[in-house]
């Protein structure tokens, strides 16, 4: 029984001393410990920290400490910053977290039209995407993926809790024959749109680009 409390003592001085998410596997490795038990440490740090100031919470599995929900709004400073993603980022987003990992040329093929270089820079500089490695074809391009810190914003979980197509039509945020429903996502999966602008509203990243291609 000390030895477990002994490491969930460890455990917690790791989450509050690591500026970085951390993994699971890196939980293992560090402690010498089997998944299990590592999984174990982790519900029961989970569950102390349910109803506190701090929870401890899982994004695509990694593992983090972060301000209640309920704690947010009191806590928040709001910047109004009067910019918002262009209609253009916010597809990319949207094909980058429902198909990832994709190329350039692949989001480019799915869009229908060219990407300009300025839109995949721009979400990389805020934190939501980031490179994934090269796919293995000719001239090797990189791969592009959503980042911890895009789940963590949007208050997801991983790839899974992302809304779909039907609960969008069902909130009114899919109109039919908008450009949302032509971008080759099939069997109903866009982010929400409208959340991320409202999102943009209070603390955004800026940038227009150039659609008249």
């Amino acid at each position: 029984m000390k030895d477990h409390l002994y490491k969930l003592r460890l455990l917690e001085a790791l989450f509050f001393t690591s500026s970085e998410p951390i993994s699971s596997a890196d939980i293992v490795k560090r402690f010498s410990i089997l998944k299990d038990e590592c999984d174990q440490l982790l519900n029961d740090l989970q569950s102390f920290y349910s109803s506190r100031g701090v929870n401890l919470v899982e994004r695509d599995g990694y593992w983090a400490m972060r301000t209640a929900p309920d704690l947010v709004a009191d806590l928040t400073e709001e910047i109004v910053i009067q910019r918002r993603l262009s209609k253009a980022a916010l597809e990319t987003l949207a094909i980058i977290a429902y198909h990832q990992p994709v190329t350039k040329t692949e989001i480019e093929q799915i869009r229908g039209v060219a990407l300009s270089k300025g839109t995949l820079d721009m979400l990389f500089e805020i934190g939501w995407i980031e490179p994934k490695g090269r796919r293995e074809t000719l001239g090797q391009p990189v791969i592009w993926g959503t980042t911890i810190q895009f789940y963590d914003h949007f208050g997801l979980t991983g790839k899974d809790d992302l809304p779909s197509i039907h609960e969008l039509k069902a909130s009114g945020l899919l109109q039919t024959g908008s450009s949302l429903t032509i971008l080759g996502i099939n069997n109903a999966q866009l982010p929400s749109l409208h959340k991320i602008e409202e999102e943009q509203r209070g603390d955004s990243f800026a940038h227009e680009e150039n659609e008249s291609f």
